[in-house]
């Protein structure tokens, strides 16, 4: 998971400074007075989702995948203790009728 969000991290930088570049060198319009950085940034983050969505495919299937494996094996460890206390339960209340 840290892999993927490097890397989309990464695909936003270079997207950040491409479109600053853009910015400056006057192909990409500038924002209206003190907002530019602002514009820079929004630009950035439009431009990157796609990409990131495109080129990191592969990655994030590998991310979904470990976190489904960790979230089935909390159920399961969750699905155990649950099985665990529904016995001592059951063996208490059985020992608690024998005594009466």
């Amino acid at each position: 998971m840290l892999r993927y969000t490097l890397m989309r991290l990464g695909v936003f930088v270079g997207c950040l400074l491409a479109v600053w570049g853009l910015v400056y060198s006057g192909v990409a319009p500038r924002g209206l007075g003190d907002s530019n950085g602002m514009w820079v940034l929004l630009l950035s983050l439009v431009v990157s989702a796609p990409i990131s969505f495109v080129v990191l495919r592969k990655e994030r299937d590998r991310a979904s995948e470990q976190i489904v494996r960790k979230v089935d094996r909390v159920k399961a460890d969750m699905e155990a203790n649950r099985s665990q206390e529904d016995l001592a339960d059951d063996a208490a209340r059985a020992a608690q009728g024998q005594t009466s």
